[in-house]
Parts: structure tokens; C-alpha cells; sequence
């Protein structure tokens, strides 16, 4: 039996207006090496300056993940070459990064918890895009330069049910923070997946290997097992120490395999030192006071719920998993209907209709309509069924919530003089039943509830026809 060890670097992209060392526009998308300078494009004699809305957003994540604020940091050039990499080197912080040592805790569906140890998170300078054609290459460099806060974990996540718990979890709090889109798609966040295992109680690590620039949930998943499964299979054919090199693995999505991409470098290969041209950061009392009064996280909006609400653990910990879902109930609070309706018709029934890509922000059916259907269904307007109904016809059309039930006729009859009509006529064609049911035979309640709404066409009021239908058969 073995144990996975898993540890993530993952690079979230700052969403300042401007690149970390210069005054060009961090913007996605623009034409290939539009938003350039000399500085970015490291041209001789061009100087960074360090962009301080990029400090600000480092001081903001580690309040996050209760880490220590170095009010006295240093940058570092971290020496490779590489075509996207215009200087030949990278700035970064190695020896005293700006934030240090913090934590993150991950949930599971049981109700129990695990903490992840955070070793660092430092900033630096993104490289450009290599993008590879056929028989060449071509490089842009609009990304290089862009402000990164890379966040470095401890090795102590043990499968990759754990590490995309991890993931979530962080990627949810750069939302909540508003530090970063925090895109995956246009790769605002990524990461490196560290992986090695060793025998069950053993201590000591073993040869590690990194799966670069990994972007989406379901194939970090699908890389760790695979990676994972390939050190076992070296490990009990006895070649565990030839075939697991220490290396850089890319993840072939079309294959849903791991192959080796280069031989994984050292810290002395970097041969990093001080970079002389950036003074240190120093950082004040007054904006480590300032940028440390966070935002409510994902944590305190689920224990607030909890409270307020009164609602389950797990449920709360659905809504608060983005900030948009956050976002989305708290709006349909404001129509002052149920908390655990609203957790349902959001959780459930809208979540199941986003199709192809669609979500909370995109949906057709926004959180006030959602919440009016709802509370036409509490306040007996519309039966749970036919709520069910409209939201699938406001999926498609453009319309209020009211005028869709009038146009669809599933307004709940509650008169009490037409309901009772019609379980009168239900009773005197029944009249066997009746006695049957006077003689002691209950389960014909059910059948009598079953006829009225039948009659109606599904249009009574059911906590209507179960009331009238008890009192006439009294």
C-alpha cells in the first residue's frame, strides 16, 4: 500500500490595470505584442518599477489564509532561458517573499475538515505565450510582465479528491477577495501539481515529479491519478528509481496521459541573487492595516448563514462555494421567502437547467425571478409542480414570472366554494367509497385527494383540497 503525497504551486494572475514592473496593459485578449515596452520586452537600459496595487492584492490573500506579512521582502532574478522569457530571467522572490507561512481549510461531504498547510505565496513577473503551429513557433508577449502571486502549499494533500478540494477552495477566495478573475480558461489561474508517493508509514519523500501549467479542475484530477498509477506500477515492478526521474510532465488532454516534457531543476540551477536594479519592498504599518480589512470569505458567509438562516452545514457550504452563488441568494433573500426554498429551487432546479457552459451569471432566469417563483409557490399562487414549469418556460422566454403563469393557466384555484363544488361531485359519485372510508378504511383519503385534483386539472390548491375534503367527510 502506498501514500500519495500532492503538493500545488498555484499562479494566480493580479488583476491590476498594468504589469507588475511597467505601464503597459495587462488586457486579454489584444492583438499578439501590442501591449509591450522596453521594460517587459527586456530591452537594454529599461528599469521596473514595482506596481503597489500589486502589493496591496499580496497583503489582501495573505490576511486570507492567516499567513505572516513580510513588511520587508526582496526581489530576486530567477536565471533560465526560454523564448517567452524576454530578460532571460525571471523576477521573483525567492529568499524573503511577501507573504509567509499560512493555511487553508478544506471540507469534505461528511462534515469533517482537514488544514493544508500554505509555505509561501510570493509575487512575480509572468512570462509571454508560446504558441506552436504546425512546423514553427511564435511567441506573444502581451502576458509577460503581468502580476503573478504564486502560492506555494506543503506536501500534505493525500489524493486528488483532496488537492481539487484545495483548489476550489482558493480559487473561491481570489473571487471573494476580487484580487483575480481567477480565469481558468485564459489561464488567470493555474497550476503546478507536485507528486510523489512512498510506502504506507513511511516518512521520507521520495523522487517528486511536477505536471506543469495545469488549468482545469476535471484534468488535474485525471493527471494526478494517471501520474499517480504510473509511480505505483514503477514502484512494484522494481523500477521505481530509474523510471521516476525528477522532472517537468506535460498532461495530454486527448490521451488523458502524463509524458515528460524536460528534467525538473533545482533551486541552485536558477542561481538566483538580490536583483539590483529593485529596492526592497517595504511595506508600512499604514497599508498593512489597510489592506488586511478583507472582504467576508467563503467561511464566515457560511457560518453567517448558518446562523441566520438556520439552514444545513452542507448546504450552506454549496451557495457560499463562489461568490456568484453567494451573490444570487442573497438577492433572492430580499424577497423575504424561505431559506431552504430558495436553497433547492437555486441548487437543484436552476442548476440543473445551465447547460453548455451556462451559470448563475449567464442564466436566462435571474435571482429575482427565480425568488418570485418561489414565493408564488409559498404564498399558494402555483403548486411546486407547475414552479417547475414556469422556470422551464422562462429558461426560454424573455417574460415576468406573473405573466408566464397566466399565459400558461397554472394559477392554484384556493376558493373554497369552487373547490368544494368539485369534491362534492367527487363524493356523490363515490358514495361507496364513503362509507368505506366513515367504516374505518383511511388510505381512501388519498384517492379522494387524487380525484378532486384530477378534476381541476391540477389547478386546486392541494393544502386547500386536503383541508375541505377532511371537513366534508367529518
Amino acid at each position: 500500500m502506498f501514500e500519495i503525497i500532492i503538493g500545488l504551486e498555484v499562479h494566480v494572475q493580479l488583476n491590476t490595470k498594468s504589469k507588475l514592473f511597467c505601464a503597459c496593459a495587462t488586457s486579454f485578449g489584444a492583438k499578439a505584442n501590442t501591449n509591450v515596452c522596453p521594460t517587459c520586452l527586456g530591452l537594454p537600459g529599461a528599469l521596473p518599477v514595482l506596481n503597489k496595487e500589486a502589493v496591496h492584492k499580496a497583503i489582501m490573500l495573505g490576511t486570507a489564509i492567516k499567513s505572516k506579512i513580510n513588511q520587508n521582502s526582496i526581489f530576486n532574478r530567477k536565471n533560465y532561458f526560454y523564448p517567452d522569457l524576454p530578460n532571460a530571467y525571471q523576477i521573483s522572490q525567492f529568499e524573503v517573499p511577501v507573504v509567509d507561512l499560512g493555511e487553508l481549510v478544506i471540507d469534505f461531504k461528511d462534515g469533517t475538515s482537514k488544514k493544508i498547510g500554505i509555505t509561501r505565496a510570493h509575487l512575480e513577473n509572468d512570462a509571454g505565450k508560446n504558441i506552436h503551429s504546425n512546423d514553427f513557433s511564435q511567441v506573444d508577449l502581451n502576458r509577460a510582465g503581468t502580476p503573478l502571486l504564486e502560492i506555494v502549499s506543503e506536501p500534505d494533500m493525500r489524493s486528488s479528491e483532496e488537492a481539487i478540494l484545495y483548489l476550489k477552495k482558493l480559487h473561491s477566495i481570489v473571487r471573494y477577495l476580487g484580487i483575480s478573475d481567477a480565469n481558468m480558461q485564459e489561464g488567470s489561474f493555474r497550476c503546478d501539481v507536485n507528486i510523489s508517493i512512498r510506502p504506507k508509514g513511511e516518512t521520507k519523500l521520495y523522487t517528486r515529479c511536477e505536471i506543469k501549467n495545469m488549468n482545469s479542475f476535471k484534468f488535474i484530477e485525471k493527471a494526478i491519478k494517471f501520474e499517480v498509477n504510473r509511480h505505483i506500477e514503477a514502484w512494484e515492478d522494481g523500477v521505481h528509481s530509474t523510471q521516476i526521474i525528477q522532472e517537468t510532465r506535460l498532461f495530454d488532454v486527448n490521451t488523458s496521459e502524463t509524458r515528460s516534457m524536460r528534467g525538473k531543476e533545482d533551486a541552485a540551477d536558477y542561481r538566483y541573487f538580490p536583483d539590483p536594479d529593485l529596492l526592497p519592498l517595504i511595506i508600512s504599518n499604514e497599508m498593512l492595516e489597510k489592506y488586511s480589512k478583507i472582504p467576508e470569505l467563503p467561511d464566515e458567509k457560511k457560518a453567517r448563514y448558518i446562523k441566520n438562516y438556520n439552514i444545513k452545514e452542507y448546504d450552506a457550504s454549496v451557495i457560499t462555494s463562489t461568490l456568484e452563488m453567494a451573490n444570487f441568494f442573497e438577492q433572492m433573500m430580499s424577497l423575504n421567502i424561505s431559506a431552504k426554498n430558495a436553497i433547492v429551487w437555486l441548487s437543484v432546479e436552476l442548476q440543473g437547467r445551465l447547460k453548455d457552459g451556462m451559470n448563475v451569471l449567464t442564466s436566462p432566469v435571474q435571482a429575482l425571478k427565480l425568488a418570485q417563483i418561489v414565493k408564488n409557490i409559498e404564498d399558494g399562487t402555483i403548486s411546486g409542480k407547475a414552479g417547475k414549469e414556469v422556470l422551464d418556460y422562462l429558461m426560454m422566454n424573455d417574460i415576468e414570472v406573473n405573466a408566464a403563469i397566466d399565459k400558461l393557466g397554472l394559477k392554484q384555484v384556493s376558493d373554497d366554494g369552487a373547490i368544494l363544488k368539485i369534491i362534492d361531485d367527487i363524493l356523490n359519485c363515490n358514495t361507496q367509497k364513503v362509507e368505506q372510508y366513515k367504516a374505518g378504511k383511511d388510505k381512501l383519503f388519498g384517492f379522494f385527494v387524487g380525484q378532486t385534483m384530477k378534476a381541476s386539472k391540477g389547478s386546486a390548491n392541494p393544502q386547500k383540497v386536503n383541508e375541505l375534503l377532511k371537513q366534508r367527510l367529518a
